[in-house]
């Protein structure tokens, strides 16, 4: 990898890189990554609305509603009722659907921890501060755009 001289460009090659890693595991999936990355969501906060995962996601209500519904169709989740509110469907995991994208994720945490073993804890504490502001950011566009805010 050639260094990148200007730091503007840092953040549109990891987010390349990110976007093209999530498609690569959702290809070998057979999911699209929005797809696979909110499967990832449901299974982890399970149950939950499609609003709260509109919230996780920053997608609109009407995306969510078109991404639990590629879900659904595919058999990894299902809608049921709230036990505790019949008006409210509740998101969650279908048993047994458990996609594997193999050793991807293995893999890239091994990697991650080699990377991160060359810093001291101020230098990390320095990149989860940038880690969190950028993921702060993207959630606030991703929610701008979703609401039909302009590019």
């Amino acid at each position: 990898m050639s260094e990148i001289s200007d730091p503007a460009q840092w953040g549109r090659r990891l987010s390349t890189a990110v976007v093209m890693f999530h498609e690569a595991v959702g290809a070998r999936l057979g999911l699209s990554a929005v797809d696979q990355r909110a499967l990832a969501l449901v299974r982890q906060e399970a149950p939950l609305t499609a609003g709260r995962l509109a919230q996780l996601t920053g997608l609109s209500p009407g995306a969510v509603t078109g991404l639990v519904d590629r879900l659904e169709r595919a058999g990894h989740v299902r809608r049921g009722a709230d036990p505790s509110d019949r008006r409210r469907v509740l998101i969650s995991p279908v048993p047994g659907s458990r996609l594997e994208p193999g050793d991807a994720f293995a893999e890239l945490g091994r990697d991650m921890a080699s990377v991160m073993a060359k810093y001291d804890e101020r230098e990390l504490a320095v990149i989860a501060d940038y880690v969190k502001n950028t993921i702060d950011v993207l959630e606030r566009q991703t929610r701008r755009l979703g609401d039909g805010g302009g590019p």
